[in-house]
């Protein structure tokens, strides 16, 4: 039965780095479920400890936070301003509903309309939705850099199965 745990938390990590790539899938919680579920079904003695847990819960709220100030900090680099920073915040919320596309489209189109109604010249708009985009961007290569390091915490802290 234990190897049945194993197989099943090996799969969740699989399907949360896709998660968190691909944003139809919470890609941190989801292998923050794995560790969980390995911890309740195979009990303190094989399985991680509540320390750890508390790491990976940490670094599960950091990339939804990362998702949130990522269009905001790239919009703010490349100069928007309030009203440009607040249409790409705004954007990709709402580009959340929209998949892929929506995740990366959503804050750039924010980020224009914003700068757009703080009576910017379309130029510097494109230039704060650019901002966004690269943002974003960041964004997915870092929460992927924090599912990786979640799986390796959980892989180093976790006794050896056999």
């Amino acid at each position: 039965m234990e190897l049945f745990w194993w197989l099943l938390t090996i799969v969740l990590f699989a399907a949360g780095l896709i998660g968190t790539v691909a944003p139809v899938l919470p890609g941190t919680t989801i292998i923050l479920a794995a560790a969980i579920i390995h911890r309740i079904m195979l009990g303190p003695d094989k399985s991680i400890g509540w320390h750890t847990i508390i790491v990976l819960v940490l670094l599960t709220l950091a990339t939804y936070g990362l998702d949130v100030l990522a269009g905001y900090f790239g919009a703010k680099y490349f100069g928007a301003t309030k009203w440009g920073t607040f249409g790409a915040i705004l954007g990709a919320l709402v580009g959340l509903f929209f998949g892929l596309i929506g995740l990366f489209v959503g804050p750039v189109i924010g980020a224009i309309f914003g700068q757009v109604i703080a009576g910017k010249r379309i130029i510097d708009a494109g230039r704060a939705g650019w901002g966004s985009l690269l943002g974003n961007i960041g964004a997915v290569l870092a929460r992927l850099i924090i599912a990786l390091a979640m799986i390796i915490i959980f892989l180093v802290t976790v006794p050896a199965p056999f």
